[in-house]
């Protein structure tokens, strides 16, 4: 049960505009709307039932004001159908007035404090649940009452808190649910996970939530309760690692594959880097600063400058040989993609993991029900000119190797952002399905361009910011590109989804499962690219699907542009989201890409491209020393 939550305003004859008080949510409808008193709530909204929450009873009563006659009042006009209050005597109060339609609801809100008509402390109320039944019906606590958390974000066991209310003869709601506060690591940033964590056991379910947002407690009541027999239908979406399960461990480790599996993704990936002794590993980062701990090693010198892959200083894969990235000290380091909004993923798990060889990454995927497997390559025309290393046809000798040339229950998918990659592919006529990565930010695609496209892939990736026109975070639009896509027949696999609130728009209200619905039902895409693959699942399991007409309002469609729409009508023009610029159209130069280039030889001659483990820079760099030495002799033969 999800009930309407008001705090009750003595002088509710003054005008008062309402401003966010919370600074993780968009203060874009401030002043719009004004501070509506209990019986105009009820006359505009009309809600079948209202719960009025009183405080500060005795506060009121010492400047003249009386609570207790007020709320009778209200009794006569308005649904009331709980009351609840901190103050035990203020219930008892007008526990002979309120009638049997209406349940008196103690509200615990801290264990610390005390309640000020009994002088007890609210820890001690906690103790003698049976006293408050003689006064109330049910009560109302914190949700750390009834799950405790740590010092440092994670779940404790939970309380005996619910049972003993339920012993009592007392029903209980757990408070202070909202989707954008920082919430215990074991939800993953879920907050419907939080959700089924209160409502889904028997023995243990809460009678009902306080929440700011209603949609999410719905979607887990309604729809999520009682999951559908888990099985792993692979069908559409297609539920697609990114990093394997990188929202709860590092990157591309074996605990990052294992769990994806476990999570129930249907295609687990790996992003395709090198070794300076040429072995294939799985690693989401050429760059190791980015995703290692290798600045606390001794490897932590061998840093170089390649312009080809970045500007800036960087460890690269090809500067050590596996053996060196197997080295103890060197460790994985979980990515935390939104961490400039202090939102960290999983502290106890940051360096756990081991690396992958892409010969293990392709043992996993053999035995385990799985669709296929995803490879990325990025960098292949750097390493086949600079490295002398033909990524290509190692890829193809692994997986001829692991057996995935003579089989046909797992798809093979290999994407790129370099069309030369994929062309070149096409042409040795591999049997791979081909994946083309569309660069972020474009709104429509020429005829051209997808033409071309279709020469060398039959499936696209497309980041999530090309398929909504945003400003400031509202949806404005939806853009023309699926339409393009999906009329050319190209299969559509949308990334990156994350749970936390700030990666989404506005307009699904910090619940990861809003987004993904619409992305499944109303744009129909075919796979959804994901750092938690288990939240995909568990969406694609929902009891709701395949209701049609019956599917509840909370699980239907985000109405796209609505929030900006509403601000158009209603907010100050300063307030109104800024216009935005046309997208860019995906066009036929944008996808052509110079031919892949000759592999250089390994042992070339002076001049030449250097092999693996020495970048262009670390040649440059010892050519310049060889110089300044050369200087040096000469200006002391001369003195």
């Amino acid at each position: 049960m999800i009930s309407l939550y008001l705090f009750f305003l003595p002088d509710y004859s003054i005008f008062c505009a309402v401003t966010q008080g919370i600074y993780s949510r968009t203060e874009r409808f401030d002043t719009m709307y004004s501070i509506l008193s209990v019986t105009d709530f009820q006359s505009n909204v009309k809600p079948p039932s209202v719960w009025l929450n009183v405080q500060r009873d005795i506060f009121y009563k010492q400047h003249g004001l009386n609570m207790r006659s007020y709320i009778v009042s209200i009794l006569k006009s308005v649904p009331v159908k709980y009351i609840s209050s901190p103050e035990l005597g203020f219930l008892k109060s007008i526990s002979k007035r309120a009638g049997r339609r209406t349940k008196l609801v103690f509200r615990f809100p801290d264990n610390f404090l005390s309640d000020p008509s009994t002088n007890q402390t609210y820890s001690s109320l906690s103790k003698n649940l049976t006293f408050i039944k003689t006064i109330a019906s049910g009560i109302m606590v914190p949700k750390i009452y009834i799950w405790p958390v740590t010092n440092d974000n994670y779940l404790q066991p939970p309380t005996s808190f619910v049972q003993d209310a339920h012993s009592a003869g007392l029903e209980i709601y757990a408070s202070d649910f909202a989707n954008d506060r920082i919430i215990p690591y074991n939800y993953s940033y879920d907050p419907l996970q939080e959700y089924l964590s209160f409502i889904s056991d028997g023995g243990f379910s809460v009678d009902g939530v306080l929440t700011d947002y209603p949609i999410t407690a719905s979607e887990a009541i309604g729809c999520f309760a009682d999951l559908n027999a888990s099985k792993a239908d692979h069908g559409k979406p297609l539920i697609i690692s990114h990093n394997g399960a990188s929202g709860d461990y590092p990157d591309c480790t074996d605990l990052a594959y294992q769990n994806a599996i476990k999570d129930g993704a249907d295609v687990i990936d790996c992003a395709l880097q090198v070794t300076k002794d040429g072995v294939l590993i799985c690693m989401s980062s050429i760059n190791l600063l980015d995703t290692t701990n290798v600045q606390m090693t001794p490897f932590s010198s061998r840093t170089s400058v390649v312009p080809e892959i970045r500007d800036t200083p960087g460890i690269f894969t090809f500067n050590l040989t596996w053996n060196d990235i197997s080295d103890s000290s060197l460790k994985p380091k979980i990515s935390s993609p939104l961490s400039t909004y202090y939102l960290v993923r999983n502290p106890r798990y940051t360096n756990t993991g081991k690396f992958v060889k892409f010969s293990d990454f392709l043992e996993y995927g053999k035995d385990q029900d799985l669709s296929g497997i995803m490879i990325t390559i990025e960098n292949a025309a750097f390493m086949a000119k600079s490295l002398g290393f033909d990524v290509l046809e190692s890829l193809t000798t692994a997986l001829n190797d692991a057996g995935y040339n003579n089989q046909t229950t797992k798809e093979v998918m290999i994407q790129s952002t370099d069309s030369a990659v994929l062309v070149k592919l096409k042409q040795q006529k591999a049997k791979y399905k081909l994946v083309y990565t569309l660069q972020p930010g474009i709104g429509d695609a020429s005829a051209s361009s997808l033409a071309d496209v279709k020469e060398f892939a039959e499936a696209v990736v497309v980041d999530r910011s090309s398929f909504f026109a945003q400003s400031v975070h509202f949806i404005i639009n939806q853009t023309s590109l699926l339409t393009d896509l999906q009329s050319a027949g190209l299969t559509v696999y949308a990334q990156v989804f994350r749970n936390e609130f700030v990666s989404q728009p506005w307009d699904f209200f910090g619940d990861e499962t809003v987004e993904i619905n619409n992305y499944a039902q109303s744009l129909n895409v075919d796979g959804l690219i994901t750092d938690f693959p288990k939240t995909v699942r568990r969406y694609k399991r929902n009891s709701c699907t395949g209701l049609g007409n019956d599917v509840p309002s909370y699980m239907g469609n985000v109405t796209v542009g609505g929030l900006a729409q509403l601000l158009k009508n209603q907010a100050a023009p300063q307030a109104q989201p800024p216009s935005v610029a046309p997208m860019p159209k995906l066009d036929a130069p944008s996808v052509q890409r110079p031919p892949f280039p000759t592999v250089a030889p390994k042992n070339a001659p002076s001049g030449a491209a250097p092999p693996p483990g020495s970048s262009p820079s670390a040649a440059h760099t010892t050519a310049v020393s060889t110089c300044i030495l050369l200087v040096l002799a000469c200006a002391t033969l001369l003195l």
